[in-house]
């Protein structure tokens, strides 16, 4: 197996995940969930779609791994099951580290740019913050 090949078959659960979460109906889904088993039904009702429009959601769900159901007689019972979103939290958690980090550099710039234009002018930088509200100009 080539380490391209290798590289795409990891990322397919979670490019799964993202699928599955790519949509608001199913996010909506998801959120019902947590709060505890749902049949097809219950998971349909608040969009006005068929049931099976919402079978075919939940079968992106399961292809996640985010949703199992069970069949119970003739009603279909969704449960959520967590562990992917943990995996999708996990890699929006590197780049939210990526994005702060990157953040506060620029911060740190700007301020240091701010200080240096005030000490040319020979005014505070603060003289160029908005008056607090009440506050008369």
């Amino acid at each position: 197996m080539s380490i391209f090949n290798l590289m795409v078959e990891q990322d397919a659960p979670l490019d799964a995940v993202f699928h599955a979460l790519g949509d608001a109906t199913r996010r909506r889904m998801l959120r019902e969930l947590t709060e505890g088993e749902r049949t097809v039904g219950e998971l349909a009702k608040p969009f006005a779609i068929s049931l099976a429009a919402a079978s075919k959601h939940i079968k992106a769900l399961e292809r996640a791994g985010l949703v199992s159901r069970e069949v119970r007689g003739r009603t279909h019972v969704c449960r959520l099951a967590p562990a992917p979103l943990r995996d999708a939290h996990d890699w929006l958690g590197f780049y939210a580290r990526f994005w702060s980090s990157h953040l506060d550099v620029l911060e740190r710039i700007l301020r240091e740019e701010d200080a240096r234009n005030a000490d040319r002018t020979g005014r505070d930088a603060s003289d160029d913050d908005p008056p607090a509200s009440g506050d008369a100009p």
